[in-house]
C-alpha cells in the first residue's frame, strides 16, 4: 500500500514526545487507507521511567494518571480482551498526594 505522512504525539510536558522518522519533521509514514478499512495503533505505555518510579497507580511524571490496563488474548482467530486495572482518576491520585 502507498504511505502518507502523519504527525503523531503523546499528551506529556515532555518536549521528545512525538513519533519521528526524521529528527527535523516530527512525523511518520503510516499506510494510506480509504474509510472502509481499518487501521489498528497500539500504544502500549513503555516509557523508560514512569512506572519504575511511580508503580502502577502511583503519582506519574506531569501528574498523567495511569491509563487502563487490558489484558488482550487471542485464541483460534478469536480476539478478546478484559480489564486488569482501571484507569485512575482525579480523586484517586488526590489521595496519594495526602488530600
Amino acid at each position: 500500500k502507498p504511505f502518507k505522512r502523519i504527525n503523531l504525539g503523546g499528551i506529556t510536558c515532555d518536549s521528545q514526545d512525538y513519533y519521528t522518522t526524521d529528527s527535523q519533521t516530527n512525523q511518520v509514514f503510516m499506510p494510506a487507507i480509504n474509510e472502509s478499512e481499518k487501521l489498528y495503533m497500539g500504544f502500549f505505555h513503555t516509557g523508560a521511567y514512569q512506572e519504575s518510579i511511580g508503580g502502577y497507580g502511583g503519582i506519574q511524571h506531569c501528574l498523567i494518571p495511569a491509563p487502563k490496563h487490558i489484558i488482550i488474548d487471542k485464541v483460534d482467530d478469536k480476539l478478546t480482551y478484559e480489564l486488569f486495572a482501571p484507569q485512575q482518576n482525579v480523586e484517586s491520585m488526590l489521595n496519594i498526594l495526602g488530600y
